[in-house]
């Protein structure tokens, strides 16, 4: 008990290290809220994050020693990779109308194999070269991702509810027919969504990998994609939903890992604590199921002859 009461009144020190967690989580489940919103599944936010994180090392630990940038550079790279293959979900997905799922599982699939055959080719091994120095905490230990979490979060907020192209896309989320009958181009606009989410989801993955480890291995984003996703639908399909869940979701994974150091609780095994945040997701998401609030056309294929 004594345990746990230390772990509360520790709170403010794991604070810096919650927010470490849960800003790749959160910036990776807005471009999956833009994308859902569109009308696009993606489940493809674990592959794209893990094609994120890989460019991030990459480009990082090459260019340390030379370039006083390499971090921001690294970031925009993670980003820009997000994004370009993100173009293969939106060609399948919504030019070729291929089912949605399959897609971003082929996403998933291709992330691991083609990230391991670069390291390959690049590293002469099956990870990145380790970095000296990631990135540094700012102002009372909180890391810049931090930031830029609140910022994507702020500006799909503001582009959702606040401007003309938010409605437009909330329409070819809904009922895509409809909206194109009103003049949208729905195929232009969900292709922007699938684009925007694969490059938050690419900045994600280089976020995670420049805060909590010190090189890209196949099990660097260890699922924080798929909590990601949970998180959309838990929030509601909601910007301040999506705060909250990534806020819970992230939390719980700081948590399992200061759990490991409670002597009380030394008698479990170590997976115990490595599975607990996954199970606290699904218990959350099956206990909280209710109405659904999902865009009633996310994972269709749009058909403009369709009524």
């Amino acid at each position: 008990m004594t345990d746990f009461i230390g772990l509360v009144g520790n709170f403010a020190q794991m604070l810096p290290s919650i927010l470490m967690i849960v800003s790749p989580i959160l910036i990776a489940a807005v471009g999956g809220l833009v994308c859902e919103r569109s009308g696009v599944a993606n489940i493809a936010l674990e592959g794209l994050m893990g094609i994120g994180a890989f460019s991030a090392a990459a480009t990082h630990v090459l260019l340390e020693s030379s370039f006083n940038l390499s971090i921001p550079l690294a970031l925009l790279i993670a980003t820009a990779t997000g994004l370009a293959f993100s173009v293969i979900h939106a060609f399948a997905s919504i030019t070729l109308k291929a089912d949605q799922i399959v897609s971003g599982t082929g996403i998933n699939l291709l992330s691991t194999g083609i990230t391991v055959f670069l390291c390959q080719i690049i590293f002469k091994q099956e990870r990145t070269e380790p970095f000296r120095l990631g990135m540094m905490p700012g102002p009372f230990g909180v890391y810049p991702t931090a930031w830029i979490a609140l910022v994507v979060l702020v500006i799909a907020w503001y582009f959702l509810y606040r401007r003309p192209v938010g409605l437009r896309l909330r329409a070819c989320g809904e009922h895509p027919q409809a909206a194109a009958s009103a003049g949208i181009d729905v195929v232009r606009i969900r292709y922007i969504a699938v684009l925007v989410s694969g490059a938050l989801a690419g900045l994600a993955g280089g976020c995670l990998v420049l805060t909590q480890t010190i090189q890209y291995t196949v099990f660097t984003i260890n699922g924080a994609g798929f909590i990601a996703l949970a998180a959309v639908s838990f929030g509601r399909w909601l910007p301040k939903g999506v705060l909250g869940s990534s806020l819970l979701f992230g939390s719980s994974v700081a948590l399992a890992i200061y759990m490991v150091n409670i002597q009380s609780l030394r008698f479990l095994p170590s997976e115990f604590f490595s599975v607990m945040p996954y199970v606290i997701t699904l218990v959350t998401l099956v206990v909280f199921s209710g109405k659904d609030y999902a865009p009633r056309a996310v994972g269709q294929a749009f058909d403009k002859g369709k009524s």
